[in-house]
């Protein structure tokens, strides 16, 4: 194939860039929810650049990273040039074998110094996001900061970018480290930052590379979902706050419309992205904004990355005039099982933007339409349970615990336990820790346990859980379930920590939702990872608005039905001792009716759902994955 020369590239790239790649800073960062896309757009932002003649570094941050795979080239923890792409080159940071190092760098000098128990707690305490996201950051900082490693290049592209929690706490005084050694710190997430007291400067220099606008440059990808969309305005305010206010939106993934005159389903869905853009939250319509088109073939390779950010005639195959037919358990075969214990905690986990909040909701009104009593409860600031249900229900009671609020009770509640007893400096230092992000994690666990309480005589329904990493976190650092257990084990008295309780499959039962891409399935997997070290082990996984199983007619829909095939294959082969498939709706699922509907597909069609609809099953088939 003959190469475009510079001078034509360049032009063309003047008439299809988008606004986030005008005039382009030396450093970009890309960042969004798993599935999003963020990783594909990085790749073809850093494809278009080099093939402009730029010279450019690609970093991946990502512990699902594919760029190896994207470029054929086994690339790793060290600047690979990527011979198909002149002046490319690229880098995986490994975030786990970073934290791994990391943790290693702090226990090591301990070990075998300490008892094995106090050891064992530390290696707990670093088991979480939190390590791995500082990790990460430690080992990218000097592309930032030190002019000599990246002096070879005009721009470097980072996919994934430090989140604003990750910036937060790495701007919190480094007088910590030995008031945590003191023993008068409380839990928070500051552990992790323990062994980086030396690089503080070099941090702080990080940290304002990033908040500089001439230097750094801030891609939001997002999807045009107004869940998602409420996401990223999260994370635009939460960014903006700490200074990094040089931010472009990126919308990935839009049905074209002309998919929208073949099938029904593409119709609805189209529609439905065009209501959520013309509603876009207000915080982000002051942002300059591209919109890239879905395309039908999956984002690996040159050309299709080539074909990704232009609105060039997409070159693919499509699947086969008849839609893909799947035989998959769905969410009533779940909750048949769920149903039978008659009462009992339900947790839904999961990152943004898989549909945790329609999913808690979606069960709850089953499981309350079949006479069963219900709570169903969220912390998600970006929930909104009442909206998606629409109207009362007999059974079903609705809450929202307020993170805000829960934050501040806490804070208030150490303060005056264990802060009383601090002189001035001491308190202000305890007062800086609990201004940690991980506080709040805490502080709403601490509003979930209360409520786990009800789950002894009702269904408690969780959206959003505790994540893995809090779970560790509460667990390792001596909190509510050790202390219960020291005080009152020796009495011999029988007593359930909120902890043992979410360890206890009779009594939990955590749903892991994903969607059938390769990112969210692999984020999935990692989250289930630490859920098993905290001892809490997953019961079941849902994939939700598979395109696959909504039998599409659209030709673009249908090969990403193909697509999706291997993901699902994963999940109910490697991942999953039992799973269930929700297929994507033509209506979005609001209000009794739909939700229901979301649990038996078979009656998305009809007006009205059959109050004895609850009795039909979605087939005999077991919900446990074949084998």
């Amino acid at each position: 194939m003959l190469r475009r020369p510079a001078w034509l590239l360049l032009n063309n790239m003047e008439k299809m860039t988008m606004n986030f790649l005008r005039l382009p800073p030396r450093f970009l960062f890309f960042t969004g929810k798993g599935g999003v896309g963020k990783t594909s757009i990085a790749c073809a932002t850093a494809i278009q650049l080099a093939e402009a003649g730029k010279r450019v570094l690609l970093v991946s941050t990502d512990p699902a990273s594919n760029v190896g795979q994207v470029f054929g080239v086994d690339i790793g923890n060290r600047v690979t040039p990527i011979p198909a792409v002149p002046h490319l080159s690229a880098l995986e940071i490994d975030p786990e074998a970073a934290a791994s190092a990391y943790r290693e760098r702090l226990v090591g000098p301990v070990r075998g110094v300490l008892p094995d128990d106090v050891v064992k707690g530390i290696e707990e305490s670093l088991s979480g996001a939190c390590t791995t996201e500082i990790a990460a950051f430690d080992e990218f900082t000097a592309l930032l900061t030190n002019a000599a490693l990246t002096a070879d290049y005009e721009h470097i592209i980072f996919d994934t970018a430090p989140t604003g929690h990750t910036i937060r706490l790495l701007q919190l005084p480094g007088a910590w480290s030995s008031f945590l050694e003191a023993g008068e710190g409380d839990a928070s997430c500051l552990g992790p930052l323990a062994g980086l007291e030396k690089q503080r400067i070099q941090y702080k220099a990080a940290v304002e590379a990033l908040a500089d606008p001439p230097q750094t440059r801030l891609v939001l990808v997002a999807r045009a979902q107004q869940a998602t969309l409420r996401e990223v305005a999260r994370t635009h305010e939460e960014l903006a706050a700490i200074g990094l206010k040089k931010q472009h939106l990126v919308i990935n993934g839009i049905l074209p419309h002309i998919e929208a005159a073949t099938d029904p389903l593409a119709a609805a869905i189209h529609e439905r992205e065009q209501t959520a853009l013309k509603n876009i939250p207000a915080t982000l319509t002051a942002l300059p904004r591209d919109h890239v088109e879905l395309k039908p073939f999956n984002l690996v390779g040159l050309d299709a990355l080539r074909q990704l950010l232009t609105d060039l005639p997409p070159q693919a195959p499509v699947a086969a005039d008849s839609p893909i037919e799947l035989d998959e358990p769905g969410v009533a075969d779940l909750i048949d099982g769920i149903a039978a214990d008659e009462h009992g905690l339900v947790m839904l986990m999961g990152k943004g933007g898989v549909g945790k909040t329609t999913l808690a909701t979606a069960i709850a009104v089953e499981l309350a339409h079949r006479g069963l009593p219900v709570h169903l409860t969220t912390s998600d600031p970006a929930a909104h349970l009442t909206d998606t249900l629409n109207s009362s229900l007999d059974n079903l009671t609705v809450s929202r615990i307020d993170p805000h609020a829960e934050t501040e009770r806490y804070r208030q509640h150490v303060l005056e336990t264990k802060g009383a007893q601090l002189d001035a400096e001491g308190r202000a230092l305890l007062e800086e820790d609990l201004r940690s992000p991980c506080t709040e994690e805490i502080a709403v666990f601490q509003a979930f346990s209360r409520i786990i309480r009800e789950a002894g005589k009702k269904f408690v329904v969780m959206d959003t859980a505790p994540t893995g990493h809090t779970l560790l976190l509460l667990d390792a650092t001596g909190a509510y379930h050790r202390e219960v257990t020291r005080q009152v084990g020796k009495t011999g008295m029988h007593f359930t920590t909120p902890m043992m309780q979410l360890q206890d499959p009779k009594q939990t039962k955590v749903l892991v939702v994903t969607l059938a891409e390769t990112t969210p399935v692999l984020e999935a997997a990692n989250l289930q990872a630490d859920l098993r070290r905290a001892g809490i082990e997953p019961w079941a996984w849902i994939i939700n608005t598979s395109v696959a199983a909504a039998s599409a007619k659209s030709p673009l829909l249908r090969q990403r039905a193909a697509n999706e095939l291997r993901e699902i294959s994963s999940v109910a082969n490697q991942h999953a001792d039992r799973y269930a498939v929700v297929p994507l709706l033509k209506e979005e699922p609001i209000g009794a009716e739909r939700l229901r509907a979301l649990i038996h597909p078979q009656a998305q069609e009809i007006d009205h759902v059959d109050p004895k609809f609850h009795d039909a099953r979605s087939g005999n088939r077991s919900a446990r994955h074949p084998g």
